[in-house]
């Protein structure tokens, strides 16, 4: 599997990156596992894309959608496009995690 990296690049690419957090963007979003599972169990859905978006009140969001063989995004055959994630903050991991400086 190509996306692997090991612990400790990921806790040095969550540092650097919380270190200087752009305006709007939050350190993490948590999605339920149902609904990610839901997003790859579709049909002809191949990856999963994650896509920045902005609400009205200019916070950050993750958008997910599925992926098919094409690498197209599975948005005209699906209704299936997750937001809503927990945002951190408020709602983060227990200081106890590498990746939550």
């Amino acid at each position: 599997m190509q996306h692997l990296i090991s612990l400790q690049e990921a806790i040095d690419m969550t540092a650097r990156y919380q270190a200087d957090v752009p305006a709007g963007m939050v350190n993490s979003e948590t999605f339920h596992k149902e609904a990610v599972s839901a997003l790859l169990s579709q049909p002809g859905c191949v990856s999963l894309r994650v896509y920045y978006g902005k609400q009205t009140d200019d916070t950050i969001h993750t958008i997910l959608v599925g992926v098919d063989e094409q690498g197209a995004d599975m948005i005209q055959t699906s209704d299936l496009i997750l937001e809503e994630g927990a945002r951190c903050p408020p709602f983060c991991p227990p200081m106890s995690s590498p990746l939550n400086g």
